[in-house]
């Protein structure tokens, strides 16, 4: 397996949910988890930006991630709110906990930081054997814009602006892209600028998965696909859906 790149990239949680917070996709698993029930397991729970609010309805649930600095900072907000949940630090294509879930997701193209199939198999071979006999697996993954991956490499396009979280002034993040069409991997820099001062870039890889790919994928590692939408308000996936919102099962 090839090793998890993005690390680098998610060493200050407090900029992560600064970057983030515009999201709308809380009701979406909250109706979910209603629908399939718990225990829950979140994997690439990050900051726990959703872990925690999904806590705070009662909801018995884990967060895993591969971040120390990222789960260190959900460790602060879940004291604050005072809600209590199993983090686990782990490598979501190789973890072992001694329960199994009703209902697993993993949210908000996290499935793009996994860049082989060795990778791919291995995070599905642990969902499955985590999964619950009725339990439900999803998995959120943007629908890859042509557009996008193709556009002029040479600009800057806008990502987002926020409040340095020390102080500082204001963040602005800008990106570009180099798409590597024989892996598949969409090799992104994004270009922090803080208060107009001096400029500097991270790398963010993302491996795209099309949409009858990613169904092909789940399908030959042993997984059934009970639906499928486009955006958080569970319209059916269409080719201009900006979402693949992939709910499955495991036939037992």
């Amino acid at each position: 397996m090839k090793p998890i790149d993005c690390k680098h990239f998610y060493l200050d949680g407090r900029h992560y949910d600064l970057q983030i917070n515009h999201l709308d996709d809380l009701t979406f698993y909250l109706n979910q988890i209603e629908k399939y029930g718990e225990p829950v397991l979140e994997l690439a729970c990050g900051t726990g930006r959703l872990t925690i609010p999904i806590a705070e309805r009662g909801v018995h649930i884990t967060g895993l991630d591969i971040s120390e600095r990222m789960l260190s900072q959900s460790k602060i907000k879940a004291n604050i709110k005072k809600v209590r949940i199993e983090w686990v630090e782990a490598d979501c294509r190789n973890f072992k906990l001694k329960k199994k879930f009703n209902f697993i997701f993993l949210p908000l193209n996290s499935i793009a930081h996994l860049h082989d199939s060795k990778s791919i198999e291995a995070c599905f071979s642990c969902v499955k054997k985590h999964l619950a006999t009725k339990g439900r697996f999803i998995i959120d993954m943007f629908n890859p814009s042509l557009n996008i991956l193709t556009r002029d490499s040479s600009k800057h396009y806008p990502v987002a602006e926020y409040p340095d979280p020390d102080g500082k002034g204001t963040v602005v993040i800008t990106e570009n892209n180099v798409y590597d069409a024989v892996n598949q991997i969409n090799r992104i820099k994004w270009y922090y600028k803080i208060d107009n001062k001096e400029e500097y870039a991270e790398e963010l890889n993302m491996r795209i998965f099309y949409p009858q790919e990613l169904d092909a994928l789940l399908h030959y590692n042993g997984f059934i696909i009970e639906s499928k939408f486009g955006n958080y308000n569970m319209e059916p996936f269409v080719s201009t859906s900006k979402k693949q919102l992939v709910v499955c099962y495991v036939n037992k």
